[in-house]
């Protein structure tokens, strides 16, 4: 098959990054006053997240360090409803991946699947919390705020989330997932974190919000009882925050890596517009014909949910899958499509020539290929010749390089510098 030769661009995106991490956070914190909130000799529990959100470890190592000034007693418990196969040491495992680990942080790791209730909503759904957590004196909710991949509200993925799915652990994740069919995502999420934030001693959430580059723009600490009202305003910034895809419509999508340090999804559904899960929403654009995705993250750990958004895929992924916590996830979610396998090749050119002989009467050098490394990363990428007019015509989009075409190793699969 002869390829179209591919060229690389890069979008110009207009960021103001947080330069001192460390600083940001402890500017934060005192605009809180945490005297007057934590005394000496508190215990305090932190929330760990698990998914790939930039400089957490050292925002996490400063918030520790910050509590030790006042005498407090920081300890780090994840939360990640089923992530890690829903047990005690995968979930510190993934913690570790992302360099949060009691010697990185100076601080225990309370890891544990073990939960209490706390409550009830209105609803009749329990509110479940981590039993670490519970015996705490005070609990900090730290996480990125921005658009959710399975749902649109004025609450997504953030504090609120966190405290809901993240603190209640396979249990209120199972629970919820179900619930969400018969009452709606934002709903069960705002009524169960508001429930927590009534029940528990919540001392303030941490909200990080990330900019196109993923790097982070926004670190603001926020009072238990305006965590609600403050995130909805940064979702609003988040939202414009989210990098996409600048081209529509796309033949084929290439994708180096998907994973859950991506997005829940494996491949961030607002980004690809597209999703195999009934009770989820994404948006109408861009229009994708073929994905194909040549393998996972390094810290994916072989959770495969969202491979089933896929068309093609590689056996070298397929191999890596643990179906065991991909299961897990994927049915705790009530999303059992999630974790489909799609055709699978030995080699990133066959899955390719596959993915180019099923996009209708289009000769293959002139198909329109987009080629990203993840999601995530989307100021640079790949784009086939015959997108080049197209690309010239955005302000914000410069082209690198001259076409050339695509490289293959003795293996058959592509050689990707993105």
């Amino acid at each position: 098959m002869k390829y179209p030769a591919m060229v690389r661009i890069k979008q110009n995106f207009n960021t103001n990054s947080i330069q001192d991490i460390p600083e940001a956070v402890r500017r934060e914190i005192i605009k809180i006053s945490p005297r007057e909130i934590i005394a000496p000799g508190d215990s305090v529990a932190i929330t760990g997240g698990s998914r790939g959100i930039a400089n957490i470890a050292i925002i996490l190592a400063e918030l520790v360090s910050e509590l030790k000034k006042l005498g407090a007693k920081p300890f780090i418990v994840p939360a990640m409803g089923s992530h890690g196969g829903a047990t005690a040491e995968g979930q510190k495992k993934i913690l570790e991946h992302y360099g949060i680990t009691e010697e990185t942080m100076s601080a225990p790791i309370k890891s544990a699947i073990e939960v209490v209730q706390i409550g009830t909503t209105s609803d009749g759904v329990p509110v479940l919390l981590d039993q670490n957590a519970s015996r705490a004196d005070h609990i900090i909710v730290v996480n990125r705020v921005k658009p959710h991949t399975d749902f649109k509200g004025d609450i997504e993925s953030g504090l609120m989330k966190m405290m809901a799915i993240g603190l209640g652990k396979q249990k209120a994740a199972d629970h919820y997932h179900n619930v969400f069919i018969r009452l709606g995502y934002y709903h069960v999420l705002t009524t169960v974190a508001r429930e927590v934030i009534k029940q528990c001693p919540i001392a303030f959430g941490l909200a990080i919000v990330e900019n196109q580059k993923d790097e982070t723009e926004i670190i603001q600490a926020i009072p238990s009882e305006e965590i609600e009202a403050v995130e909805q305003a940064l979702l609003v910034i988040a939202k414009d925050f989210l990098p996409r895809i600048p081209f529509d419509p796309i033949d084929v999508l290439i994708v180096d890596q998907m994973g859950k340090d991506i997005s829940g999804a494996g491949m961030d559904q607002n980004v690809i517009a597209r999703t195999v899960m009934r009770f989820h929403q994404v948006p109408s654009n861009p229009k994708i014909t073929r994905i194909f995705v040549r393998d996972f993250t390094p810290n994916s750990d072989g959770n495969a949910t969202g491979l089933g958004n896929a068309d093609f895929t590689t056996k070298r992924l397929v191999d890596k899958i643990d179906a065991q916590a991909s299961y897990m996830n994927a049915i705790t979610s009530s999303c059992p499509e999630a974790v489909r396998i799609p055709p699978y090749y030995e080699s990133d050119r066959e899955a390719l020539e596959t993915a180019l002989n099923t996009i209708g009467d289009i000769a293959p050098q002139k198909a329109r290929i987009v080629h990203i490394l993840n999601t995530l990363k989307l100021e640079e990428m790949m784009i086939s010749e015959a997108m080049i007019p197209e690309a010239e015509q955005l302000d914000h989009v410069s082209i690198i390089g001259s076409p050339d075409q695509m490289a293959f190793d003795a293996q058959g699969n592509l050689i990707s510098d993105l």
